[in-house]
């Protein structure tokens, strides 16, 4: 069975969340297409937000989880 491909946005939104989450910059962002730059900054918003918020390690993986299961 073929498996299919997640949405790109969704991708780089996990992505920019991952950055996010380790504290890396936000000028790291790949992406230059607009839409898709936009979806891994607003991921990237989302991290920084739960690194302060101390939702890293255990924490931060079921908080990605959640994130994967709303998407």
């Amino acid at each position: 069975m073929r498996r299919l491909k997640r949405d790109p946005l969704e991708r780089a939104f996990l992505r920019g969340y991952q950055n996010g989450i380790h504290g890396k910059s936000r000028e790291l962002c790949p992406f230059t297409h607009p839409s898709t730059r936009q979806a891994w900054i607003n991921g990237w918003r989302e991290g920084r937000g739960d690194n302060w918020d101390g939702l890293t390690g255990t924490a931060g993986i079921h908080r990605l989880n959640q994130l994967r299961a709303v998407s």
